[in-house]
């Protein structure tokens, strides 16, 4: 077989394949070999006629047509490993030449990766940053619990700070029009959570049961919601009830109700114990996101525009899900957010390209330091995964081979972030 390959950009490629007489003629018998058991032929048992009968038994066009079909699929495998090329895509063909079983030449445009450069990430160094947890941690905690386990009475008298109200509200803009996401529906608000926007809490103290009250509130520049950022909207708010929240005093008897703790001393340790786990759990997460975030920055790669806009898919895709979930539309969510479908796309085109890339650079970080997984690996963790489910049909969904394929590639991902943090941390 010869090969000319012709690089139109860092991610096309032309090859241009000529097969030889002798590749031709073995790839004549093996197509022959796949009518046998579909030949009958008198005198022979199935399977069993000579390839030269089988031949003159076979529809021509028919045996040809198998015979393009497979030496071109053959012959472009080969060529593909023979130059380490990575297609990201089937191929575009284009048989230039082919008098059947002797003379075979075709052209095959094919996507790939473009080759992937990685820095010197053995001398990137980083320090994760020491977690604390301070005194003020355990506090806002424990007031949590004492709030949740709070006696809520129901008072007649303007609300303060505190209090528990229970409200209907609706915004509207500027039109009388009702505005997405800003109405709801007997609401317990707690006045001084934080939990709406600067403004709201404010204009509902004061408020007694059965009251009403119509007050404009102007959402942050910040807001999630583009749509809504600085926007000036009038709410009316009706209070349904207005309720004390009397919390219960933090002492040891307290502690004994939240859990097996004789002390409120015992709370506090547990408390702080939870908190600096959960944080260094956070911190070591960042850490490794920071670092990934940085040697991808520095590998170079270009990037085939078909895998992106791939990417790009998946990311609305899984976007659109958690929508529906929420209840909204995704004309909804675009309106919200203040952009056309095409913006959107663009939006995400910078989050798609890191994505593609981080996982290029794992993979290749993970050869070059000959990292694997093991059959005893991937069966422990499914194991592992089984036990926090109690519902036959999720474990069985984790045999399936596609979901073990998906959890080795994770076990590999682990071990190869697990290596550049020990470079990274290494003194």
């Amino acid at each position: 077989m010869q090969i000319k390959r012709t690089n139109s950009s860092e991610t096309e490629t032309k090859l241009t394949i000529v097969a030889s007489e002798q590749e031709l003629a073995n790839l004549k018998q093996h197509v022959l070999g796949h009518f046998r058991s579909k030949v009958k032929i008198a005198g022979f048992r199935e399977g069993k006629a000579p390839l030269e009968l089988i031949e003159k038994n076979v529809d021509p066009s028919l045996l040809q047509a198998d015979f393009l079909e497979d030496a071109v699929n053959q012959l472009y495998s080969q060529a593909v490993q023979e130059e380490k090329l990575r297609p990201i895509a089937n191929p575009e063909i284009n048989i230039t030449k082919f008098v059947p079983f002797t003379t075979l030449e075709f052209d095959a445009t094919i996507t790939t990766m473009g080759e992937v450069t990685l820095p010197d990430y053995k001398k990137i160094k980083k320090e994760k940053p020491p977690v604390t947890v301070t005194a003020d941690d355990v506090k806002d905690v424990l007031d949590n619990l004492a709030n949740r386990a709070a006696e809520k009475k129901d008072v007649d008298r303007p609300a303060k700070l505190t209090d528990q109200v229970w409200i209907d509200f609706l915004g509207k803009d500027a039109k009388g029009k009702p505005v997405d996401g800003a109405e709801g529906k007997d609401y317990p608000l707690v006045l001084g959570s934080g939990n709406f926007i600067p403004g709201f809490e404010e204009n509902v103290v004061g408020m007694k049961a059965k009251e009403e009250k119509t007050f404009d509130v102007t959402f942050p520049a910040d807001y999630h919601a583009k749509a809504l950022a600085k926007k000036k909207v009038s709410f009316t708010v009706t209070a349904n009830k207005v309720q004390e929240v009397v919390a219960p005093k933090l002492d040891d008897a307290f502690a004994a109700t939240v859990g097996p703790f004789e002390s409120l001393k015992q709370l506090k340790d547990d408390i702080k114990k939870q908190l600096t786990t959960e944080r260094q759990n956070e911190a070591d997460r960042q850490f490794e996101a920071d670092l990934i975030g940085e040697i991808v920055e520095k590998t170079k790669v270009a990037l085939p525009k078909a895998l992106v806009e791939e990417q790009i898919d998946k990311i609305e895709a899984q976007e659109k899900q958690s929508l529906m979930y929420r209840g909204q539309t995704w004309e909804e969510h675009l309106t919200e957010e203040g952009v056309t479908a095409e913006e959107h796309r663009e939006q995400k085109r910078a989050e798609a390209e890191k994505s593609i890339r981080a996982s290029l650079m794992l993979a290749e970080v993970a050869e070059k330091e000959k990292l694997d997984f093991t059959t005893e690996e991937v069966v422990a963790r499914i194991e592992s995964l089984k036990q926090q489910y109690n519902d036959p049909g999720m474990q069985a969904e984790l045999d399936k081979p596609e979901n073990q394929r998906d959890i080795a590639s994770r076990i590999l991902t682990e071990k190869t972030v697990a290596k550049l943090v020990s470079y990274a941390t290494k003194k």
